[in-house]
């Protein structure tokens, strides 16, 4: 039986993730991907994840510098089947070559909400030093 991480995936399902993180990063800086769009946004792969069969290969992306990612995400799910096609000499071992998908990456957006909140003046006051000298009480330092 396949090991499974906390999350449900399988070892091999994170291990050949990466293979095709990796192998995506190699297409898209050799600018391999004739599309305007896609030739002037630096794109950043943060995770693949691989389907429990492995034909399948969600991959989040981040366009940066840009504020319509939406417009990125068209394009490269546009241009998914050249990709794929591109990606197979990078993973000969695999028996199926996986559909690639492409989707929006929103975990950074959650970690800025996550710093703004915990920068904001209530929680600082609350992680802020205490007034409370219960704890020194008794030391004689």
């Amino acid at each position: 039986m396949a090991k499974s991480t906390s999350s449900g995936r399988t070892q091999r399902m994170l291990r050949v993730g990466e293979q095709v993180r990796a192998a995506l990063v190699q297409v898209l800086q050799r600018g391999e991907v004739r599309d305007p769009l896609i030739e002037t946004t630096v794109i950043s792969i943060s995770e693949v994840r691989m389907s429990t069969d492995l034909k399948v290969a969600t991959a989040y992306v981040t366009p940066l510098g840009v504020a319509d990612h939406d417009g990125i995400i068209e394009a490269l799910n546009r241009h998914a089947k050249f990709l794929r096609g591109r990606l197979s000499p990078h993973l000969r071992q695999m028996k199926y070559m996986p559909e690639v998908r492409f989707k929006d990456d929103t975990s950074f957006d959650n970690y800025r909400k996550i710093d703004e909140l915990l920068r904001s003046p209530d929680v600082a006051r609350d992680l802020g030093p205490s007034d409370d000298k219960g704890d020194d009480e008794g030391d004689d330092r």
